[in-house]
């Protein structure tokens, strides 16, 4: 597969998600990637037509008290038509989530993406990274800041607009869109194999 298709299905309150977002297509593009960006509260048919014919989905969505936003809850409940037909089954799936606090309870942000994930039957792609700014010789710039393993994890002040968004938690995301696109070459590649 040359080019995966990925798409990023999300959610932003204040424009702090979508700067995450972004960043995850930009990376994904880089590596390679053909990328459609999805706003979920907007979403229209075509877009869930886009959504079905990708390799892979990445989901975003601020963290609000303790979960996803109420747009992005809405949005899975709809994925339900999808469910059925198992449209989703064995594409690549992500995730990654901010709020303004360390912890916010994003972690619940990031297992609820995973089980909606799992009912679809995907195949979830983790951080694949260790914690940083975990020593006395780490920063905060170190990548995976805040030390989460099951998708990218961003804090952002919650008195400073989108411009706020941490420079390490940009890369994060962006190393998290890299690894869905190698993920996603590998299970076509394996596919292939497969079938030959």
């Amino acid at each position: 597969m040359a080019s995966p298709v990925v798409s990023i299905a999300y959610h932003s309150g204040f424009g702090h998600t979508t700067v995450l977002a972004e960043a995850v297509r930009d990376a994904a593009a880089e590596a390679g990637a053909t990328v459609h960006l999805i706003k979920v509260d907007e979403i229209t048919e075509a877009q869930w037509e886009l959504l079905d014919a990708s390799d892979a989905i990445i989901f975003g969505s601020p963290t609000y008290m303790g979960t996803a936003s109420g747009a992005f809850h809405v949005f899975a409940e709809s994925t339900s038509k999808r469910w059925y037909a198992r449209a989703w089954q064995d594409k690549i799936a992500a995730g990654f989530t901010n709020s303004g606090s360390k912890s916010g309870d994003k972690l619940h942000t990031l297992q609820f993406f995973t089980v909606l994930a799992a009912q679809h039957g995907m195949h979830w792609v983790n951080l694949g990274l260790l914690p940083g700014w975990n020593t006395t010789t780490g920063s905060e710039n170190d990548l995976n800041r805040l030390g989460f393993f099951l998708g990218a994890g961003a804090q952002t002040f919650a008195d400073q607009g989108p411009e706020g968004v941490h420079k390490a938690d940009i890369a994060t995301v962006e190393h998290l869109a890299r690894r869905v696109v190698e993920a996603a070459r590998a299970f076509a590649a394996g596919r292939a194999a497969l079938a030959a």
